[in-house]
């Protein structure tokens, strides 16, 4: 929103406040004033002028030899190359030591040798946007009305004296996106008051024909019609336009230009149309019509659908409510009859009807933030009266006003303990009174209570809070005193679970995996492909999908590390080993009463070639012993033992001889192993391997993160024990059994080799343990470690018909 200051003197005494300290107290107050800019780009000594004649230079034929009466008690020759100066016309003269935007001074000199005692100036000479000006006046000198004095200072009759305040508004102000609306903001702030402006319209004219009928009672709650005759279309008078352009806004005619400049003091929208354009002068506020069609004031045809609240007659569509007007009803210069708009759009209505047609204007800015009803007439009146000024109308008697729902006031109530409790301090029942007076907000007081009837221009203030936020403002900030925060503290640290996901991550990464991140929501076709960790879960779909591939909540994080993964190799990225830490969600309800479980999981996937981490090593294919390997990485990691690993054939797209089972104590946390080959190639993905597991389930296993162990003071035996068995016997049976037989001397057992091959039977296999032996409180002897492997061979060989290889 942009302020002119010095329109807003009319309406609020500034005397004794610049525009800087006005900048500076609005913005302590809450409402940011994002720059001060003088409309005045370094102009002096410039004034108007009259051309009494104009002849050609005698040896430029682009230049003419104009006679100015400047009021100087001389008149002064000027040698001016503009194509439009004329004989006649009030001028813009820059005199003898003017000064102009970008250093410029004007100097007595001679052109072609005519001297020239000063320069007729363009707009664009003088600093003025000539964007903001008329065709007409873009080009050439600039032109001014004939009712500009001779001799007056130029830049107070072009408003260049002028200081525009932009002003950074929230949403929830959007009260102050009108003249009006700052002054009061001011008013209170200085503690002073607000001059409002006439509205005293006289209706000299017949009977007001116009008829309005409202039928979208939900997206229009009041439309009021005036009627005017006799209008004379012109240009406005100068400090209409200043106004105007010191607003951003480009003056158009008399009468465009007062809406416009009705908008910017009210705040309320305006539109007029020409009369005998409306069918029988009346007005009917309806819904368009699927796929109906208007040519707006911008020459655009546009395409209408069927939530669009159009103003029509009962033969056409004649505007787009609250966002333009139709061509077909403009005013024009031939225009003599006039029905001017005054009414109250939903702001929903409006905001949808703008972000379908992608338009967006001044009003409908407006009217998306909400427009005070109660303005709706006032507004009108203040029009009226301009129209009557400007353009010498006649205004018919009475307003066509037709309301379906009116907005009242709401009534807060704030107790002083409230408001003291909530801002820290100790004001008292005359500071707080004082405020609203100050606010003009009416108010009962009675034993510390104020019941607060708050003006329907505020509409952000609804709740006790709000008035407090009021208070405080207006109170100043500054004046809040403060404090040192009180109470005990404590250290900050992460919980359990923190720890162990961030531990989970930086080993995961330390391995050479990298953290994939993916959507919560997946398509109702991914859901299914991949088995999670709890069976039976039924997918929850969203009410609102955005589109149907993120439709439904995941159950699993496999199948989104596919859709990674496929993404990725489309890339010709191939070789990939990524992880993920997420929740799923988890219910077996078809309908939801009940809010479903969200357990947290984690996942891995491995594809196409491993590199080694330390860059040494050749690049081998991945395969499931090397995603084994950093599953037991992370569980060593973790403190996780007696981990088991059970041959699967049953888990929904995995591989049904290349995946396990992962036990810990008999409890099953996840499982590991190949995806599907038909998976694979609906992907189309190479061999691709990967882990899930129960998250939450390692978060209660990890024991290692505050557990430390003295290192072992005696040194250990290692045993190698080479076995053929049958290859059905898995070879988590054997590591068991070694386990058990070996007692408390084993400390651990590795499995380093499968070999299947020419020197064993086909339906054998070689699997290679290493066990290691160390007593922590003494050196073993050979003897009891024989003993103990001895024990072990003899039940290998009993229970799982294992034989030594040799």
């Amino acid at each position: 929103m942009k302020v002119s200051y010095n329109w807003l003197a009319d309406y609020v005494d500034l005397t004794g406040v610049t525009p800087d300290q006005l900048a500076e107290l609005l913005t302590r107050s809450g409402i940011e004033v994002e720059g001060v800019e003088s409309r005045n780009g370094g102009v002096s000594n410039v004034v108007v002028g009259y051309v009494k004649e104009r002849s050609k230079h005698p040896d430029a034929d682009r230049l003419n030899v104009c006679i100015v009466d400047a009021g100087q008690g001389e008149d002064l020759q000027i040698v001016c190359g503009a194509p439009n100066v004329d004989k006649g016309q009030k001028v813009p003269v820059a005199l003898i030591g003017a000064k102009l935007p970008g250093g410029i001074a004007i100097k007595r000199s001679k052109l072609r040798g005519v001297e020239s005692q000063g320069m007729i100036c363009s707009a664009k000479e003088l600093g003025i946007n000539d964007k903001l000006l008329a065709k007409d006046q873009q080009e050439g000198i600039l032109v001014l009305p004939a009712d500009a004095e001779i001799g007056m200072d130029a830049v107070s009759y072009l408003g260049l004296d002028d200081y525009v305040l932009e002003l950074g508004l929230t949403p929830n102000r959007s009260d102050c996106l009108s003249m009006l609306g700052v002054a009061y903001e001011v008013a209170a702030i200085l503690g002073r008051d607000v001059m409002l402006p006439d509205t005293n319209v006289n209706e000299n004219g017949g009977a007001n024909p116009v008829k309005v009928s409202i039928e979208a009672g939900d997206h229009c709650f009041q439309y009021a019609g005036r009627h005017f005759t006799n209008a004379t279309i012109a240009t406005s008078p100068q400090w209409l336009k200043n106004r105007l352009m010191a607003a951003g806004i480009r003056p158009i005619n008399n009468v465009v230009d007062v809406t416009n400049y009705v908008m910017l003091e009210y705040g309320q929208p305006l539109h007029a149309f020409t009369a005998k354009e409306v069918a029988n002068s009346e007005i009917v506020v309806r819904l368009a019509q699927a796929g109906e069609k208007l040519v707006t004031l911008d020459d655009q045809e546009r395409t209408l659908d069927a939530e669009t609240l159009l103003i029509a007659d009962r033969e056409k569509g004649l505007a787009i409510a609250g966002i333009m007007g139709g061509a077909n009803s403009e005013i024009t210069p031939e225009t003599t009859e006039i029905i001017l708009e005054s009414a109250y759009f939903t702001p929903r209505s409006i905001r949808r009807s703008a972000k379908m047609l992608g338009m967006r204007t001044e009003g409908c800015v407006r009217w998306e933030k909400g427009v005070d009803q109660s303005r709706v007439l006032a507004a009108g009146d203040r029009a009226a009266l301009l129209i009557q000024q400007l353009a010498g109308a006649t205004v018919s008697v009475g307003i066509a006003d037709v309301r379906v729902n009116t907005i009242e006031p709401k009534v807060v109530q704030l107790t002083l303990s409230k408001l003291n409790t909530h801002l820290g301090m100790s004001l008292t029942a005359e500071d707080v009174s004082g405020i609203f007076t100050r606010l003009q907000f009416p108010f009962e007081a009675a034993d510390n209570v104020w019941t607060v009837t708050v003006p329907t221009r505020r509409g952000d203030i609804t709740l006790p809070e709000d008035l407090i936020e009021e208070v405080a403002r207006l109170y100043g900030y500054d004046n809040i005193p403060t404090s040192l925060m009180e109470g005990q503290t404590t250290q900050g640290q992460l919980s359990v679970s923190q720890q162990v996901r961030r531990s989970i991550r930086h080993h995961l990464m330390a391995s050479g995996l990298s953290e994939a991140v993916s959507y919560a929501l997946v398509s109702p076709a991914r859901v299914d492909e991949v088995e999670g960790l709890h069976a039976g879960a039924v997918p929850i779909p969203l009410a609102m999908p955005m589109s149907e591939e993120r439709s439904v909540l995941r159950t699993s994080l496999i199948p989104s590390l596919l859709e990674t993964a496929a993404y990725n190799k489309n890339r010709q990225n191939h070789d990939l080993a990524f992880f993920e830490q997420g929740k799923v969600f988890i219910t077996s309800e078809t309908k939801l009463t009940k809010l479903p479980e969200e357990p947290l999981y984690v996942a891995g996937l491995v594809s196409g070639e491993w590199i080694p981490q330390n860059w040494s090593g050749a690049k081998q294919p991945v395969d499931f012993y090397l995603l084994k390997g950093i599953v037991e990485s992370l569980f060593a990691h973790l403190g996780i033992a007696d981990v088991s690993y059970q041959q699967t054939a049953n888990r929904k797209g995995m591989h049904p001889g290349r995946t396990a089972d992962v036990s810990v104590n008999g409890e099953n946390i996840g499982y590991i192993g190949q995806v599907h080959p038909a998976l694979e190639k609906a992907y189309d993905l190479t061999a691709t391997y990967v882990f899930q597991f129960d998250l939450d389930k390692l978060i209660k296993l990890a024991s290692k993160l505050k557990d430390y162990r003295t290192l072992p003071k005696f040194p250990a035996i290692t045993r190698d024990l080479a076995l053929v068995v049958d290859r059905s016997v898995p070879a988590a049976s054997l590591t068991e059994l070694i386990r058990q037989q070996s007692g408390d001397l084993l400390e651990s057992v590795t499995l380093f080799d499968v070999y299947t091959g020419e020197r064993i039977a086909s339906d054998k296999k070689s699997l290679a343990f290493s066990l290691v032996y160390r007593h922590a409180e003494r050196t073993l002897q050979d003897e009891e470690v024989q003993q103990s492997t001895a024990k072990v061979i003899e039940a290998l060989k009993e229970q799982l018909g294992a034989e030594l290889r040799m």
